[in-house]
C-alpha cells in the first residue's frame, strides 16, 4: 500500500488538491473583494482627498490644499483627544482581557449550568450602546438614580460632572458590554486546547492555577492577539456610547477622537478637518493593528496548539 505524497502548503495530499480546483475556489472571494473595495476602500480614499478641501457639508466642495491638515494638526486639542484615546484604548484592555480569559475559560466547560451563563453573559452585546449609555446616565443621576433610591452615600456622587468619575465611567461602561464579546472568543479558543495537555498534567500532580498558568495562557497566545487587535481598533471608534453618556465632558475629559472629528464635521460644518482626523484615526489603527501583528510573531497564522 503506498501514501500519496504530501503537499508542502499542508497537510492533504498532492491528489486532493487539484491545481485548476485552487485557482478556482479563488473566485468565491470576488464578491467580499468587491464589497470591501465599493464600502472600505473607496470611502477611505474619498475622504482623503475630501481633507484637502473645504467644505461645510452642504455648499460647494472647494479645494484648500494643506489648509485642512495644518488647522488640525496645530490645534492644541488634538494632543489631548490623542492621548484620551489611547487613554481609552489602554484601561479598556487592561480591564477586558484578563476579564474575558478568566470568563471564557470558566465558560469553556461543558456543564449544562455554563451554557445557560454563556447566555446571560452576552446579552450586554445584544443592546444599543445609546441605549446602554441612557440607561447607565439614568442610574448614576445624583438626584434620581440608583443611588439615591436606595439611598447609598457611596454611590451618590456626581459620576459625570467629575473628570477622573466620568472616565471611569467610560471605561466600566464599555468593558461591561464589551466584555462577553471577547469572552466568547476565549471560550472558543480554549476549546481548541487538546484534553489531552490537561489529563498528563494532572497525572504529574499538577493543579488548576498551575495549569491555567502553564498551559491554558500559552495556548491563548494567538487568540490573545486576535482579542487584542479587535479591542484596540474597536476602542478608536468609540463614538455612540461616549457622545450620549458624556458628549466629551466634564470639560473635554472623555473627548476621544472619533467624538472631535464628529464635532468638527457635523457641529461646526468643517468637513475637511473632520475628514484629516478620519485619516488620522485610519492611520492610528493601522499601525496599532500592525504592531499587534508584529508582536505576534511570524508564526501568527499557525495553529494555536503551537502557542506553547
Amino acid at each position: 500500500m503506498t501514501v500519496p505524497p504530501i503537499s508542502a502548503r499542508g497537510n492533504a495530499p498532492l491528489a486532493a488538491v487539484p491545481g485548476g480546483q485552487g485557482r478556482g475556489l479563488a473566485w468565491l472571494a470576488v464578491p467580499a473583494l468587491l464589497f470591501f473595495v465599493g464600502f472600505g476602500v473607496i470611502p477611505l480614499i474619498g475622504v482623503f482627498v475630501l481633507s484637502f478641501t473645504a467644505w461645510d457639508g452642504l455648499g460647494e466642495i472647494r479645494p484648500a490644499g494643506f489648509d485642512s491638515w495644518r488647522a488640525v494638526l496645530s490645534d492644541p486639542g488634538l494632543p489631548h483627544a490623542l492621548w484620551v484615546t489611547f487613554l481609552v484604548i489602554a484601561l479598556s484592555w487592561v480591564v477586558q482581557t484578563p476579564a474575558s480569559i478568566l470568563l471564557g475559560t470558566f465558560l469553556a466547560g461543558f456543564q449544562r449550568y455554563r451554557a445557560v451563563f454563556s447566555v446571560i453573559y452576552f446579552i450586554p452585546l445584544l443592546l444599543s450602546s445609546a441605549a446602554i449609555a441612557i440607561t447607565y446616565k439614568a442610574l448614576l443621576d445624583p438626584n434620581f438614580g440608583l443611588g439615591a433610591g436606595l439611598e447609598i452615600p457611596l454611590l451618590v456622587q456626581d459620576w459625570l460632572g467629575e473628570p477622573v468619575l466620568a472616565f471611569s465611567v467610560v471605561i466600566f461602561v464599555v468593558s461591561w458590554q464589551f466584555i462577553p464579546f471577547h469572552s466568547l472568543i476565549y471560550q472558543g479558543g480554549v476549546r481548541q486546547i487538546p484534553r489531552s495537555m490537561y489529563e498528563a498534567a494532572e497525572i504529574d500532580g499538577a493543579g488548576r492555577v498551575r495549569m491555567f498558568f502553564s498551559i491554558t495562557l500559552p495556548q491563548l497566545k494567538y487568540t490573545i492577539i486576535t482579542s487584542s487587535t479587535l479591542m484596540v481598533v474597536g476602542s478608536l471608534v468609540f463614538f455612540d456610547l461616549i457622545f450620549v453618556l458624556t458628549a466629551g465632558g466634564p470639560g473635554d475629559a472623555t473627548r476621544v477622537l472619533a467624538l472631535e472629528m464628529y464635532k468638527r464635521g457635523f457641529q461646526a460644518n468643517l468637513m475637511g478637518p473632520a475628514s484629516a482626523i478620519a485619516v488620522i484615526l485610519v492611520l492610528v489603527g493601522l499601525a496599532l493593528a500592525l504592531l499587534l501583528r508584529r508582536l505576534g510573531g511570524r508564526d501568527a497564522t499557525h495553529s494555536q496548539l503551537e502557542g506553547a
